[in-house]
């Protein structure tokens, strides 16, 4: 088999300890994953059998072809983003079912029988579901509704609009026939347990993401990208390495080509300010990151040669910092061309 000359190095009891740590926060809410873009880059369907194995029994993807991918597993899935006209007419997966965000939605799930199936409703975020005004007007009546969610803005922020978006949700308890309430992601679990209702829905905690303090301590990091050598070579000084010449080496150095760069999900913003590993030696990112290659100085790991691995560093808060990225662009922009490795 051929092997790829990169890979995710991806830690499963790092995944499942993320996931202990927020159910343990979750207090007695039930802590579902969000596992939407191919379980945030790692792999749906593998995050979900490990997640599955420990206890999580509600999992949300994005769109019905998400949920298809997730087939056989023996798990639940909500579909975020709803029933299309498109979806309705092709068969759909029976493991899943919608999260109804409109008025038409609702519409078009009661006339393809209505059965069971969660709603969104806006609460002041103003993306996707129904008002509460459409609520008291009746636009549930009769849907035998899972989970009535909502999502807050701003919850990894001290804003007063948390407080008031979960009033506004905490306001709607008994008056549709929901049997759980949902509103905390990752970072409204830390905010305590009045946002926890019956359900949280974590995602970048999961994968590693640290949004708010209260985290710090208990998520670990699950996901490191790993590039191999392509050529070491001496650079004299004076040498320019990469396009446009934005580092000349400042004495005769050797440099180290890994096979990486910004198709891969390692951006140009990484173009002299990321870092590599070799075990505990620190290898700077020289000069600017192209589409498929990425330089780092190596005169610090002797050793090192053409074929050897090294890895980037990834930590996701600390990344987030130096790249400006957020967490979730770090994790979802890793590209196809990564083997997927879970150890």
């Amino acid at each position: 088999m051929i092997t790829a000359p990169l890979r995710l190095r991806i830690d499963g009891d790092a995944l499942v300890s993320n996931w202990r740590a927020l159910a343990q926060m979750s207090g007695s809410a039930a802590c579902g994953a969000a596992v939407k873009a191919n379980g945030y880059g790692l792999g749906a369907p593998q995050v979900v059998k490990r997640l599955a194995d420990a206890g999580c029994r509600d999992f949300f993807v994005a769109t019905w072809t998400e949920a298809a991918e997730l087939a056989g597993l023996g798990v639940s899935v909500s579909v975020l983003h709803g029933p299309r006209a498109e979806d309705m007419a092709g068969e759909r997966p029976g493991h899943a079912r919608p999260v109804l965000n409109t008025a038409e939605q609702v519409k078009r799930w009661r006339e393809a029988g209505a059965g069971p199936c969660d709603v969104m409703v806006d609460t002041g975020m103003n993306r996707l579901g129904v008002s509460v005004a459409e609520i008291a007007d009746g636009l549930l009546d009769g849907l035998t509704i899972e989970t009535l969610m909502s999502h807050l803005a701003s919850a990894d922020e001290e804003t007063p609009l948390n407080e008031r978006q979960r009033a506004a949700f905490a306001g709607l308890k008994g008056r549709t026939s929901a049997r759980r309430m949902s509103l905390a992601n990752s970072a409204a679990i830390a905010r305590g347990a009045d946002y926890a209702f019956d359900l949280t829905r974590p995602g970048i905690a999961l994968y590693g993401g640290v949004q708010r303090p209260e985290h710090a301590a208990a998520i670990r990091q699950v996901v490191t990208p790993q590039a191999q050598i392509l050529q070491r070579r001496r650079v004299p000084a004076g040498g320019i390495v990469g396009y446009n010449g934005t580092f000349t080496a400042p004495h005769d150095m050797d440099v180290a080509v890994l096979n990486i760069g910004y198709a891969d999900g390692y951006l140009r913003c990484f173009s002299g300010k990321g870092r590599a590993w070799a075990g505990d030696v620190e290898l700077a990112v020289l000069g600017r990151v192209s589409m498929d290659l990425t330089a780092v100085g190596v005169d610090a790991a002797s050793g090192l040669g053409e074929g050897d691995w090294v890895s980037l560093d990834y930590d996701l808060p600390a990344t987030s910092a130096l790249s400006g990225l957020s967490q979730y662009e770090l994790l979802t922009g890793l590209g196809r061309r990564f083997d997927r490795v879970w150890a």
